[in-house]
């Protein structure tokens, strides 16, 4: 109780320095600089303050993305109506070479807070099975404030060997990928949305370090280690700084590739994960039996572990404007079959910047992506409903067997400032939760990004 008292004046406090932030930013703003459609920010340059504090170190930031989902068809209940979630982050980074004199060092903060419903949730999955994916990525991690980045960063040897330690997760340098589609299938670090349980994405952070080093200009290896504490998922918890809770550490390592093909642009990621938590068996039990059939508990294993590619390319330019042109993404994760619900995934994205000349800074994309269920998974539920007696999916008590959920999306983003990004988008989920018995579902968004 009183760790959520504490959380929630901190909360109260952060708050009301946004709101600060907000009015002496707007003050601050010298006339046409606010809300110029030139500016990267909505309050402007602060009457050039702003610059001069970037120029001295201080970069400020506070920023907004806002998802509305509405399902137009499909789904466990096809009554119609919308949802909306958001998320606000603030945050501070510090050029600490520029304010300290402490060469080739960097100090980040981000405070984020996240609210509202997800159409996910109570139209589109059946409640006995849920969705894998979400329509509303900004939705989840509790819908509360947290501590998403509290780290420090040094660079050696001329920027070959860069290690950065403190509070953030693992997606933020493993398996990264932009977010810019609103469907989670297409969102940010895959790895941890089919392995949440113990890989923890943005805004939730954890105790960390990470050590990269840069064997040639276009190639880089990478290892961390991140501290597995479920309890830092709770709503209470997050500002959670010590380590009561931890189950074990993650593991990731990567080689990640950034070539130029004919001039542009490519990122290429392989990567493992193993995690030193126990993990339970999704199946069977300490005697290799079915444990739906012998009762017994499930086999404990003294770790779980998984892989993951992704690559992204540009492929074509805009009549020689390399800023605008066609993309191809695609993202590929795999899982320890003995205790993860999902075992395979995989996504293909294409995105084209700068479609029209009228509108040079839009973007226009479309991705199709594939969820599966370990086949144990299945077998398990299975033996559970014949064991209670349900062979029928109607029936009240009855486990629905998921297989394979697919996403689709197809979104337009029209980029109405250098600070504004709107992006409506169409949504196809195939069998929710991997329940054939389920309708398909046609769902509608919008994704507002702005930064203030």
């Amino acid at each position: 109780m009183k760790n959520n008292t504490t959380n929630a004046r901190f909360a109260g406090r952060v708050s009301a320095l946004a709101a600060m932030m907000l009015v002496a930013s707007a003050q601050a703003a010298e006339g046409a600089e606010a809300f110029s459609a030139e500016s990267p920010w909505m309050t402007g340059d602060w009457g050039g303050e702003r610059t001069r504090l970037i120029e001295q170190g201080y970069d400020f930031t506070l920023d907004y993305v806002g998802e509305v989902g509405s399902n137009l068809s499909g789904g466990y209940n096809d009554d119609t109506t919308a949802r909306y979630s958001h998320q606000f982050g603030l945050g501070a980074k510090l050029d600490l070479e520029k304010i300290f004199g402490w060469k080739d060092a960097e100090f980040k903060l981000a405070i984020t807070e996240r609210s509202g419903r997800n159409i996910s949730n109570d139209r589109i999955g059946d409640p006995r099975a849920g969705t894998f994916s979400s329509s509303q990525e900004v939705w989840g991690r509790g819908q509360t404030w947290r501590l998403t980045q509290l780290w420090i960063k040094q660079k050696y040897f001329d920027g070959k060997l860069d290690v950065k330690a403190g509070y953030f997760g693992e997606g933020e340098d493993f398996n990264t990928f932009p977010c810019d589609f609103q469907n989670l299938a297409f969102c940010g670090s895959q790895v941890g949305n089919w392995v949440g349980g113990i890989w923890y994405n943005w805004p939730v952070s954890q105790a960390a370090i990470r050590v990269k080093y840069n064997l040639t200009p276009e190639l880089y290896a990478q290892i961390g280690a991140y501290n597995q504490n479920p309890s830092q998922l709770e709503t209470g918890n997050g500002f959670k700084l010590s380590g009561s809770g931890t189950k074990g550490t993650i593991l990731p390592v990567e080689l990640v590739w950034s070539p130029k093909v004919d001039g542009l642009p490519g990122e290429y990621r392989v990567g493992y994960y193993k995690s030193t938590a126990k993990a339970d068996d999704v199946l069977k039990d300490a005697n290799g039996q079915y444990a739906a059939v012998s009762g017994d508990a499930y086999r404990s294993h003294s770790s779980k572990s998984g892989y993951w590619f992704v690559a992204q390319q540009q492929l074509t330019d805009h009549h020689g404007d390399k800023s605008r042109g066609l993309h191809i993404a695609a993202n590929a994760t795999f899982h320890d079959k003995d205790t993860n619900t999902v075992d395979n995934y995989q996504q293909l994205m294409l995105t084209y910047k700068g479609p029209f000349n009228a509108r040079p800074k839009d973007d226009v994309g479309i991705g199709i992506a594939r969820i599966h269920v370990n086949e144990d998974v299945q077998k398990n539920r299975k033996l559970i409903n014949a064991g209670n007696g349900f062979n029928d999916y109607d029936q009240a008590g009855f486990l629905p067997i998921q297989d394979t959920e697919y996403n689709a999306e197809i979104n337009y983003g029209f980029h109405v400032t250098n600070w504004l990004t709107v992006r409506p988008n169409l949504q196809y989920v195939k069998h929710p939760g991997g329940v054939d018995k389920v309708d398909d579902a046609l769902v509608a968004g919008l994704k507002i990004q702005s930064v203030f």
